[in-house]
């Protein structure tokens, strides 16, 4: 019995674990923003556009199918005698590690500036997976977000910008999401076959191929005549 058949049994408990499985690589993006190294480590800044910027850790709950849903908090700093801007990112990821939703609003001087739910595909019968989808959403988000702003007339050159460090953070958190792939179906069937531990009943009316046991042959008896006095031996045939 091979390795693999060994193994098969163990992957039919995996899909309950590895479905869950998806995460937010915070080492990953805490390095691509500069690194976690203010307020104790919950906080990475950086200058981006003219600007200064502050990324705080994400923020990661489960959701019911699977997947997550990451908050991700961005302030615009402004300098000491003036109030920073804040605006929050949120991403839906389904449980293959892919985005299926963003959204992000901005909050300048008491005023709000929230962008709609922005989701890959809104032309009918449009299918859009993988990168190409995540592409179209942080794209589509930005280009939402930053009209908006401009019906506003928000003019100061940190704030123009915002959006641009919304598009940066999008950019970095999906490039730090990672998720395990499930085990195909066909694969956890097999498994149950070819459990070892619970082999299959032998067909008594099948005769396996490695079955090359050979009949014993029939003993010839020797015949003398009558009123020898020898008794009459065994010969073992051939």
């Amino acid at each position: 019995m091979n390795l693999k058949t060994y193994l098969l049994p163990f992957l039919a408990f995996l899909p309950s674990i590895l479905s869950a499985d998806v995460s937010v690589d915070e080492v990953k993006l805490g390095g691509s923003l500069g690194g976690w190294n203010k307020r104790g480590g919950s906080v990475a800044e950086y200058p981006l556009s003219g600007a200064s910027y502050r990324t705080y850790r994400p923020e990661v709950t489960p959701t019911p199918d699977g997947g997550i849903f990451i908050s991700v908090r961005i302030d615009n700093i402004r300098g000491w005698l003036s109030s920073d801007d804040h605006a929050m990112l949120e991403i839906t990821v389904d449980k293959q590690g892919r985005i299926v939703s963003a959204q992000s609003s901005i909050a300048i001087q008491g005023r709000s500036v929230t962008s709609d739910v922005i989701r890959g595909g809104t032309d009918a019968g449009q299918k859009i997976v993988g990168v190409d989808r995540a592409v179209e959403i942080g794209t589509n988000l930005i280009a939402d977000i930053s009209a908006k702003m401009l019906r506003e007339k928000i003019v100061e050159a940190g704030r123009v910008s915002f959006p641009s460090a919304l598009r940066h953070n999008y950019n970095l958190l999906y490039q730090s999401i990672q998720a395990v792939e499930q085990p195909d179906e066909a694969v956890q069937e097999k498994s149950v076959d070819a459990n070892p531990l619970n082999p299959p009943a032998p067909d008594p009316g099948k005769k396996s191929a490695d079955d090359k046991t050979v009949p014993p042959k029939a003993t010839a008896l020797e015949m003398k005549p009558y009123g020898s006095d020898d008794k009459p031996q065994l010969k073992t045939g051939e």
